[in-house]
């Protein structure tokens, strides 16, 4: 083959697929219970889906998305931030040594993880949406027009 008859790397360039499929791989149970997930009627989730949909400042979510065996509750892959609705019960029991556990296997996957109560989504939607686009937004942001040029070897 030349170069120009390749096929591109499936799984994006620079990406090396891990034992059992792609960057991300989840086994097929999370993806059963990612759509089971979808088909649920927890109000805070519909709730938060209903504003998410509409791609405030052009942001892309998915809802239940199953990544590296666990099914997040929201996430825009282009900032890389898993967002998850916690009711009561995530602070009983051993709940919250599971999520800090969850929370780390993301973070080394280059995940941020954002935790928004069900109460604050119930009660005032528009601020947690808010605040998740906040969330999604570089930490650096270009000098305004006419600023100093950047120090050397910094772009």
């Amino acid at each position: 083959m030349t170069g120009a008859d390749q096929i591109p790397p499936r799984h994006g360039e620079g990406d090396q697929p891990k034992a059992g499929g792609g960057v991300f791989a989840t086994t097929r149970s999370t993806i059963i219970r990612a759509r089971k997930e979808r088909r649920s009627n927890n109000l805070p989730e519909v709730v938060l889906w209903r504003a998410l949909r509409t791609r405030p400042a052009g942001l892309k979510f998915r809802r239940q998305h199953p990544i590296a065996g666990y099914c997040l509750d929201f996430a825009c892959l282009s900032a890389r931030l898993a967002i998850e609705v916690d009711g009561e019960a995530h602070a009983r029991g051993d709940r919250p040594a599971r999520d800090a556990a969850r929370d780390a296997a993301l973070r080394d996957l280059g995940f941020r993880t954002l935790r928004i109560p069900a109460r604050d989504v119930l009660s005032d939607t528009d601020a947690a949406v808010r605040a998740i686009v906040a969330a999604c937004q570089p930490l650096h942001h270009p000098a305004p027009p006419g600023g100093p040029p950047p120090r050397t070897g910094e772009v």
